[in-house]
């Protein structure tokens, strides 16, 4: 299980990316915010659509639910 964040600063796109805690592109700590500890990225993606209407998962931790 893994801990997983939120960017509070949308992407160009609009969409806000979700990182596990060990992401290497992690963002500065004052943007993220807490989503909880989850089993895979699907859960925590779920979590920050309850913040934000459109969400990613990161490219480089959360490839599996990237939007390719």
């Amino acid at each position: 299980m893994d801990s997983y964040y939120v960017n509070r600063n949308p992407q160009r796109n609009g969409e806000h990316e979700v990182h596990r805690s060990i992401c290497s592109h992690l963002p500065s700590k004052e943007n993220l915010i807490p989503l909880g500890t989850f089993t895979d990225c699907v859960d925590a993606i779920i979590a920050a659509k309850k913040l934000f209407p459109t969400v990613d998962g990161c490219m480089y931790c959360c490839y599996e639910c990237h939007h390719h």
